[in-house]
């Protein structure tokens, strides 16, 4: 397959079993592979999704790999997690960058869009994908 010219994308992972399929099964995989035909500058967890990235969780670890070796934003959205218990901090602090991550994949990020927009401010994504 011919590469498309270079093209970033960023993922929210909003709706239910996200990470479950369409990550794990198509993304992830095709990351591993060397043959997404995009580069993904960020993907963003809410609700459930948040789960896949508990340290020790397989999608998680191997979603992390990855990130790090492609330099790829892994963000959970703080309120989700804070509700979860997969955050430090409260639901007041939510949004304002002071919420941290808690037994998470290294390398997550908590935040909202106001750390969404500022993480992805040096290579913003050409489209945004709402899965």
């Amino acid at each position: 397959m011919d590469r498309l010219p270079a093209m970033n994308v960023a993922y929210i992972l909003a709706t239910n079993l996200a990470s479950t399929t369409k990550l794990a099964t198509m993304i992830l995989p095709q990351l591993e592979q060397g043959n997404h035909g995009a580069d993904v500058a960020g993907i963003f967890f809410f609700d459930d999704n948040v789960f896949c990235l508990r340290a020790g969780d397989p999608i998680g670890e191997r979603l992390a790999k990855v990130a790090k070796e492609k330099s790829i934003l892994l963000m959970v959205c703080d309120q989700c997690a804070v509700r979860r218990n997969l955050a430090e901090g409260t639901l007041e602090q939510c949004g304002s960058g002071q919420v941290k991550p808690l037994g998470l994949v290294e390398g997550v990020q908590a935040g909202c869009f106001p750390q969404l927009y500022g993480a992805l401010a040096g290579g913003p994504p050409s489209y945004v994908i709402t899965l």
